[in-house]
């Protein structure tokens, strides 16, 4: 096993000592979470953590991924790409944020069933403009502008009008191990021989922020040690600089004061924001998505998690 925090659905079976089958039979009832890689399906190793903690206590287990009115029979458009539309309104994207806006979703409409595609931005805006998900959040960073995701919303979604809503502003940086002691202070830094790095997966936010640095500052990747080594999320990161398996790796500030053993190094503010089809704006549950960002009472719960810039939540900041 190559990646201890990105398991294949094959290694959960191993390590559950279940069939392959029952394995997909859990993602498709919402009991265990998983993401695609390309039409790949991969399952966190927190997750799978998770899962196995509430299996211990039956009583708490409550399908993440399916409304709680909706019976659990439906395909999960994660293993089935041809899940027709009607099957859930789907929201790619990574943040725990959205599992809170999920929530209210549901809350607020309870014939809507909301699902999530645990995909990087690039990617999520791809699946946007397929038409296999119905928002897509994103943070890309373009550094010959200096303006974060309405370049690529352009780009990405060719003669497809789009609304682009503020969600919260994020702190980006290098997460290092704890006492800081290689002295690592910014970008620059990246230059040196001895520093190793854990890197994201291409089309990640986090990596598009790295490439276009590198790109801007004249280093090539090769240049660089562990630039090939990928991790899925930003806890998987925070994570491994941690275990000692690299000296930097990049992430947002909130994930980085969830983990033990590292400091974080403050480097840019990012704008994280959620991407619609403008033909849509006018449906539920799209207005419904525009009302609960507006709300108090959503702002106050992202209040009390912390990490957030909230002074423009639910500002629609650009259409395409």
């Amino acid at each position: 096993m190559t990646d201890q925090s990105a398991l294949t659905p094959q290694e959960v079976a191993d390590i559950l000592k279940i069939a392959k089958n029952t394995v997909y039979a859990l993602i498709r009832r919402g009991e265990l979470n998983a993401y695609r890689v390309g039409k790949k399906l991969r399952i966190d190793m927190n997750d799978l953590e998770a899962y196995k903690n509430r299996s211990k206590n039956p009583k708490h287990i409550l399908p993440r991924t399916e409304s709680r009115t909706t019976p659990s029979s439906k395909p999960n458009p994660l293993l089935n790409e041809d899940a027709p539309q009607d099957s859930g309104f789907v929201i790619s994207g990574q943040d725990a944020m959205l599992d809170i806006l999920s929530r209210y979703i549901e809350m607020h409409s309870a014939d809507i069933r909301t699902l999530r595609s645990y995909v990087g931005s690039y990617n999520g805006l791809y699946a946007l403009y397929q038409g296999k998900v119905q928002a897509a959040t994103t943070h890309l960073w373009d550094s010959d502008t200096d303006r974060y995701n309405i370049p690529f919303v352009r780009w990405m979604l060719p003669g497809i009008p789009a609304v682009i809503v503020h969600l919260a502003c994020r702190v980006q940086g290098f997460y290092v191990t704890n006492g800081n002691p290689k002295e690592i202070k910014d970008w620059e830094d990246l230059r040196r021989s001895d520093i190793t790095i854990v890197n994201r997966e291409k089309g990640s936010g986090t990596r598009v922020l790295l490439d276009e640095r590198l790109r801007k500052m004249n280093i090539s990747p090769g240049e660089i040690r562990g630039y090939e080594h990928e991790c899925t999320s930003h806890l998987a990161v925070a994570s491994a600089v941690a275990r000692g398996d690299a000296h930097l790796g990049m992430g947002n500030e909130k994930t980085g004061l969830q983990v033990k053993g590292i400091d974080f190094i403050p480097l840019q503010t990012e704008r994280y924001e959620l991407v619609m089809k403008k033909d849509d704006i006018d449906k539920q549950p799209f207005k419904a998505i525009i009302s609960i960002l507006r709300s108090s009472e959503f702002r106050a719960e992202l209040e009390g998690i912390g990490g957030y810039e909230l002074k423009e939540t639910g500002n629609i900041v650009a259409e395409t």
